[in-house]
């Protein structure tokens, strides 16, 4: 019943407005030798057919709409509503002097056309920009909160969008770190990042494949999890590739970038972007082994000199432990003695521990052997 109403309404007013249009007509269309009331019925049906049309459009846009109110959280409906009304604002307080502007002839009708688009056009704007910071946005609003007096003293920072690369995405663990709290704010997946998977996921290479099919379904999940907090971002950027897009995006947006690129972050950097490399923050989340330290570790593998052995710490660090190539795949203790860090991770250098030999046996003790005790003698007092 509301959906028929809704036609009605669009369809009247369509008529309605074809029905007095005829006296904006220039003077050049409207003349005494024409049927005034003719051209009157058919700006009518006009009217009425554009009415029919926008009032079908407008009734998916409804639907669509409550579906996504339904399932929204209350803070991002509240800061959508918030930009939305910012956004008719700005259109409306720009359009002022342009409609208040004498025009002559049909040019005058351009005036309506200009007033919708404008506000179409801002409206989304402001909607957009409070859906990726809307947080910020109520923080203004609400400035007796705590949280608020703490960002105004600049001890919390607003949490900033986090704009996923897609090696973190294809990686997987971006949802660990969302499922532990580690990421806050939006998560902003860039059109062009889905379009790349989309290049693999159709590659004929297998690992291409797999590689995109992971990523997809990694989105798919993270849709189902986590609703309206994940945003694409649809905006088109002109570059050179997928990268290149992802760092106009941070720029425009003020976001942080999430990559597992080691050169995609340090360009980040060259351009003063926020950017998080995962590789780092791994890297920063290990434990510290100091020299020194005593582990029981598992020989694996040889390394790279003759009397290597290799062995891995339960995050995966590679332990290089000299005189152990044949104790591969016995556990050891061994002792460290060095730790080298690196762009792509850390190895830590360690021996053997005391007593243990590369046979495996204890080592014997080199001091000189006792001379068996012998009876006292003592000589003439």
């Amino acid at each position: 019943m509301v959906d028929l109403l809704i036609l009605l309404l669009f369809v009247g007013s369509g008529a309605a407005a074809g029905w007095l249009g005829i006296h904006l007509l220039p003077e050049q269309l409207v003349n005494p030798d024409t049927d005034a009331e003719q051209l009157r019925l058919i700006l009518t049906a006009g009217g009425g057919g554009a009415g029919l049309l926008a009032g079908l459009v407008f009734k998916r846009l409804r639907v669509r709409l409550m579906q996504q109110v339904r399932t929204m959280p209350t803070d991002l409906l509240v800061s959508r509503a918030v930009g939305l009304i910012l956004g008719l604002l700005v259109a409306n307080l720009l359009l002022l002097p342009v409609l208040l502007l004498p025009f002559a002839g049909g040019v005058v009708l351009l005036k309506p056309l200009l007033a919708v688009i404008s506000n179409v056009f801002f409206g989304i704007l402001g909607s957009n920009l409070a859906e990726v910071h809307g947080r910020t946005l109520l923080r203004l609003l609400n400035p007796s909160s705590t949280e608020a007096l703490l960002v105004a003293d600049g001890v919390l920072t607003p949490a900033t969008a986090k704009i996923l690369d897609t090696s973190v995405i294809i990686d997987g663990r971006i949802r660990g770190m969302l499922a532990c709290g580690l990421l806050e704010g939006q998560v902003i997946v860039a059109e062009s990042v889905i379009s790349e998977m989309q290049q693999l996921s159709d590659s004929t290479n297998i690992e291409k494949r797999a590689k995109g099919r992971r990523g997809l379904k990694l989105l798919k999940d993270l849709r189902e999890t986590y609703g309206r907090r994940l945003v694409i971002n649809s905006t088109r950027y002109d570059g050179n590739g997928t990268d290149d897009r992802l760092l106009q995006l941070a720029d425009d947006t003020g976001g942080t970038l999430v990559t597992a690129d080691f050169n995609l972050a340090q360009v980040a950097t060259v351009k003063n972007l926020k950017v998080m490399n995962l590789s780092e923050l791994v890297i920063a989340l290990r434990p510290e082994v100091q020299p020194g330290d005593e582990l029981n570790l598992k020989i694996v593998r040889e390394g790279k000199e003759e009397s290597q052995g290799v062995g891995y710490l339960d995050d995966g660090t590679m332990v290089v432990v000299n005189d152990a190539k044949p104790l591969i795949g016995q556990r050891k203790p061994v002792v460290v003695t060095g730790a080298l860090q690196t762009p792509t991770g850390r190895m830590v250098f360690a021996r053997l521990g005391t007593g243990t030999s590369a046979a495996g046996s204890k080592v014997k003790s080199k001091g000189k052997p006792s001379r068996p005790n012998s009876p006292r003698t003592e000589g003439p007092r």
